[in-house]
């Protein structure tokens, strides 16, 4: 028989779940504003972040009101904190979307489509918006080691974030003209790169919150070890 706490636990997952899909439906109308040029869809995301603020207060006001009125231990503390952090996570993730729209918004041209492909900006994404529905469906299972899968997609991003500098720096000395926007791809590359940290900190708190384990307090050790 379900408690009022565990009524109260469903619908605070269920409240961030909907966060989650804001957020990445945001993230996903940066990619298209930005191969479209389309600044309506831009600004379109850019207000958005209004309601991807509001919700996190939201999700963090239900939080404090489970902590004082349930008092929740083991897994369901677990669970509320992991909560807390994902929420702060994903509203991470929403104000880069919102910074790559507003550089769609203040061009004054379309990005060379060259540009995009070498720099593989749109696989970078692809793969963020991969990583974020991968992780939905994680938390919803509980499924640590699905979360773990994320580690090696993030690893993915950060090779092509480090391959984009001198991947831009190639084109510009070819196309002295497109410098400006070759430097606008690689600051939304870097955008997208931390889009990917902050999924990488979302699949720790999934395993912390199903296995009960602190990725990065363990990760500081090892090191320490060594």
């Amino acid at each position: 028989m379900k408690t009022h706490l565990d009524e109260e636990l469903q619908l605070l997952k269920n409240e961030l779940i909907e966060m989650w899909l804001l957020v990445k439906n945001q993230l996903a109308k940066a990619k298209q504003a930005l191969t479209t040029v389309d600044k309506d869809l831009a600004r379109e995301v850019i207000a958005a972040e209004k309601r991807v603020n509001a919700r996190e207060l939201n999700i963090d006001k239900d939080c404090e009101n489970i902590f004082a009125l349930f008092n929740p231990l083991a897994v369901d503390l677990r669970m509320v904190l992991a909560v807390l952090k994902i929420n702060s996570n994903l509203e991470r993730t929403g104000d880069f979307a919102e910074g790559i729209a507003r550089f769609v918004v203040d061009i004054d041209h379309s990005f060379d489509r060259n540009l995009l492909d070498i720099t593989k900006i749109l696989d970078m994404f692809d793969e963020n918006e991969t990583m974020l529905i991968e992780l939905i469906d994680a938390f919803e299972k509980e499924d640590g080691i699905g979360a773990r899968k994320i580690f090696k997609r993030d690893e993915f991003l950060d090779t092509i974030n480090h391959q984009a500098t001198f991947a831009i720096a190639d084109y510009i000395r070819q196309h002295p003209q497109n410098a400006e926007q070759a430097l606008q791809i690689l600051s939304i590359i870097r955008k997208l790169e931390r889009v990917g940290d902050q999924s990488k900190n979302i699949a720790e708190e999934i395993i912390f919150y199903t296995e009960a384990k602190i990725l990065k307090h363990h990760s500081k050790a090892d090191k320490q070890k060594k």
